[in-house]
């Protein structure tokens, strides 16, 4: 495997989505609209920009969009956020959680 980046569509989205907190902000939006400053609270307090570096991540792919009720997933993210509960789903049912310490 060379070290450029893959142009391919799933290795683009993968890259983004592995990002920290990406997952987790699409997961937040996927029941509606959040504002900077309650989709920041949802994530405990994630920092300003670190937000900011992720909300632009997911705008550049298409996934949110910023409107006047604030950030949402568009279409295409809503499509993906059904991806994810199906994950979601599978989890739930195939993996045992950790007890934790």
């Amino acid at each position: 495997m060379n070290d450029q980046k893959s142009n391919r569509p799933i290795m683009i989205l993968l890259e983004t989505l592995g990002k920290r907190w990406a997952l987790r902000i699409m997961w937040e939006l996927r029941n509606g609209p959040f504002t900077f400053r309650a989709l920041q609270e949802s994530c405990d307090m994630l920092s300003p920009t670190t937000l900011n570096a992720r909300l632009g991540d997911l705008k550049s792919l298409g996934i949110i969009e910023h409107q006047s009720a604030g950030y949402q997933l568009t279409a295409k993210g809503l499509e993906l956020a059904k991806v994810m509960i199906s994950l979601t789903d599978w989890a739930d049912r195939e993996i045992t959680p950790r007890a934790r310490s």
